[in-house]
C-alpha cells in the first residue's frame, strides 16, 4: 500500500501526463525551475502550498485529484 506521499507523486506524474505539456511549460507556468518539477516527480520535494495552488491551475485540474481524496474516502 502506498502513502500519501508516494499517491500524490504518481497524482502528479498522471496529471502531467495528462496535459500534454512538457516539464519546462509546467514549470514556466507554476514559476518554478525544470529540475524542481522533476523532485516533485520523483517525490524528493513536495510543492508549497502556494505553488500546488498554482499546479493544479497549470494542470486544470482539481487539488482533490492530486490528493487522491476520493481514494482517501473509499478506503
Amino acid at each position: 500500500m502506498e502513502n500519501l506521499d508516494e499517491l500524490i507523486q504518481k497524482n502528479i506524474k498522471n496529471e502531467i501526463e495528462h496535459s500534454f505539456k512538457s516539464k519546462s511549460e509546467i514549470a514556466k507556468e507554476i514559476g518554478v525551475s525544470r529540475p524542481t518539477v522533476s523532485q516533485y516527480l520523483s517525490g524528493r520535494i513536495q510543492p508549497t502550498l502556494s505553488t500546488f495552488a498554482k499546479l493544479c491551475v497549470a494542470l486544470d485540474c482539481s487539488a482533490d485529484e492530486i490528493l487522491g481524496i476520493n481514494a482517501l474516502k473509499q478506503k
